[in-house]
């Protein structure tokens, strides 16, 4: 049996089993396969929790012929021990069906949020380019979820068959009339409920749909949270949130109104089987075809049968929102990631000059360089190719989602539509990828570098970073890397004293998501002590200092180039007080760089320059050179 948590290896580790993407039915039997022996146990377990509830009308039946009707007390009782006996198994392997079972369900369903995990590290920013996040969310959660129930109904209906199955054969052998009755009735619930399956499939993808969209809109207002506030954009994207919560209200009524009906005619051929079975009972009886005995296990049996039946309607609806699921799982895992492994790794000699061919900037090694733009996206977008990050491209991301008027082939079509443009995205980002980088370090192109080797000793951090839940000590060492005296020196250089102050228990205070107790300058500082703590050979820093104040800001630019000294440091920044302290700065224009030297020297050199850095650009450059003198 597989232990838990599941043993997830897909995406990240070579060579390893990854889901099978090729249609949704054949990624939900992928699923089946993961829970390997786990299901079979799964699946025998139930087979025996079965036979107990399939033999017990019967041994009824025969103590009623054999004991009461006969006067026998002594055959009475020895089978009253024996139905007794044959109750506790019952009992006894329904709790261990129930473990089991349970198990299988939450394997596939923490399976899904390990495998989302899994393929969201190994896309990386990637991942956001293509798929909405509400999308993912929604994948690695509610859709996880439909598919450990279906590996519950999955196990559930087959053993149900058999004994269904069994039942009938039971039944055929004491009575063909009764017998084909029993077999009949089956088939017929899944004729007339068929029908109604695949609208309530729509509507449940409908509702899928909507209700990803809703959670990309939560996550989008939480993050923007502070910036609506300052706006006074609550109630314009609280209202837009309602009024899609309203949406995806309506959509699950819609489907709900089919999964009724589905459900009638599940209860009404139910019902209309006993019926028909006890009047047809009650006459074999009369006319001395059957015993006393045999008519009560044949009631038995028509009761017992109706979980079967209920249980075969219950299949067809998990099967049918698994399915829905399965699509917008396979949307997600389906995509590859636009890095290519070369044929030929080189090794990336990370004392060696830096050179953008792009932007003609080139970086020396071991000292402190800054970038200064009169556009951050410039400077950013050099960030990005530095660390080999895929630029951003504006435009809408592609859904599954299909305009709720489509049906049948339309619809069809329309999702392929869209599949097709999934597809032709990755092959740009591929096709991006597999050429020259144009960004070398010591003369060798970051595309002939393995992208693992690229992350380890190439450290980008932008603007938008990361702050996850857990101790000070995680969120700045999450390897736990570093003696206390090395963290304390990455505290120190990010100024961040305060932050330490702020949590009650220093390094092993319990830091919220997102960093929700800290204020905007707080959390800038942490990120900085965590990049500079993770200490790797080339780091760069897109506007570290932005959201702190001015005394702040003064002292890490102080210390910055001292805790770097002998590193390859490149900072994105126009903030004077940095700039002061950089051993080189080059200026961008346009995207181009198009000077370079010390602060003092552009200050008073370059008009550009100081169009960008200070406010005022038309100031006496005397003036420039004087103050920035004085802020030495």
């Amino acid at each position: 049996m597989r232990d838990f948590p599941p043993q997830i290896r897909a995406y990240t580790d070579r060579g390893a089993d990854a889901p099978d993407t090729r249609s949704p039915r054949a990624f939900l039997w992928w699923m089946v396969r993961q829970n390997g022996s786990l299901f079979w146990a799964g699946l025998l377990v139930a087979l025996i929790w079965m036979v107990p509830q399939t033999v017990g009308p019967w041994m009824v039946g025969r103590a009623i012929d054999t004991g009461i009707v006969a006067g026998d007390s002594a055959a009475t009782a020895q089978w009253v021990l024996a139905l007794a006996v044959v109750t506790v198994f019952g009992a006894a392997s329904g709790i261990a069906f129930h473990t089991v079972i349970v198990r299988e369900w939450l394997i596939a369903l923490y399976g899904t949020t390990m495998l989302v995990t899994r393929k969201a590290l190994q896309l990386g920013h990637v991942l956001t380019r293509r798929t909405p996040t509400g999308e993912v969310l929604s994948v690695s959660g509610s859709d996880g979820d439909q598919f450990g129930a279906l590996m519950e109904i999955t196990t559930r209906a087959i053993s149900q068959l058999a004994a269904y199955l069994v039942v009938a054969a039971i039944v055929l052998s004491t009575s063909v009339r009764m017998g084909v009755l029993v077999l009949v009735s089956a088939p017929l619930l899944v004729l007339l409920g068929t029908p109604l399956l695949r609208p309530m499939q729509r509507w449940q993808g409908v509702e899928r749909s909507r209700n990803s969209e809703l959670t990309s809109m939560a996550t989008d207002i939480v993050g923007g949270l502070r910036i609506l506030r300052g706006i006074g954009g609550e109630e314009t994207f609280g209202g837009n949130y309602a009024g899609q919560s309203q949406r995806v209200r309506q959509s699950g009524v819609s489907a709900g109104r089919w999964l009724a009906a589905v459900e009638s005619v599940g209860v009404l051929l139910s019902g209309g089987f006993v019926v028909a079975l006890m009047w047809l009972g009650t006459r074999e009886v009369a006319q001395g075809r059957l015993t006393v005995g045999q008519l009560v296990s044949f009631l038995g049996y028509g009761l017992f049968l109706i979980q079967p039946m209920r249980t075969f309607v219950e299949f067809a609806q998990k099967w049918t929102r698994s399915v829905v699921s399965a699509r917008k799982a396979v949307a997600v895992f389906s995509q590859r990631p636009p890095w290519v492994h070369p044929d030929e790794p080189a090794t990336l000699d990370t004392g060696a000059e830096i050179v953008d061919r792009e932007s003609g900037a080139s970086i020396r090694p071991g000292i402190l360089t800054m970038v200064v733009s009169a556009v951050p996206d410039d400077s950013a977008a050099l960030a990005d190719r530095l660390g080999r990050y895929l630029p951003s491209e504006e435009g809408a991301l592609v859904s599954d989602e299909i305009p709720e008027d489509m049906k049948g082939r339309a619809a069809r079509r329309e999702r392929s539509a869209r599949a097709r443009a999934r597809e032709e995205q990755a092959h740009r980002d591929e096709e991006r990828a597999r050429q020259p980088w144009g960004v070398t370090v010591g003369g060798v192109d970051l595309s002939r570098v393995e992208l693992d080797d690229v992350r380890r000793h190439i450290l980008v951090s932008d603007t938008s970073p990361q702050v996850f839940a857990g101790t000070l000590r995680a969120a700045v060492d999450p390897l736990g890397r570093l003696t206390r005296e090395q963290a304390e020196r990455a505290l120190y250089t990010a100024a961040a004293d305060d932050v330490f102050d702020a949590l009650p228990g220093g390094w092993q205070g319990e830091l919220e998501e997102r960093g929700r107790g800290l204020s905007g300058g707080q959390r800038q500082r942490l990120v900085l002590m965590r990049a500079l703590a993770a200490d790797p050979d080339i780091l760069v820093l897109v506007e570290p200092t932005s959201a702190v104040d001015a005394h702040t800001e003064a002292r890490i630019a102080a210390r910055l180039g001292e805790h770097r000294a002998g590193r390859t440091t490149v900072v994105m920044t126009a903030s004077p007080l940095l700039l002061h302290h950089a051993d080189e700065i080059i200026l961008l224009e346009s995207g181009v760089a198009t000077a370079r030297g010390r602060h003092a020297n552009l200050l008073t050199d370059s008009a550009a320059y100081r169009s960008v850095v200070v406010r005022g650009g038309d100031a006496d450059p005397s003036v420039l050179s004087h103050l920035s003198e004085e802020s030495r």
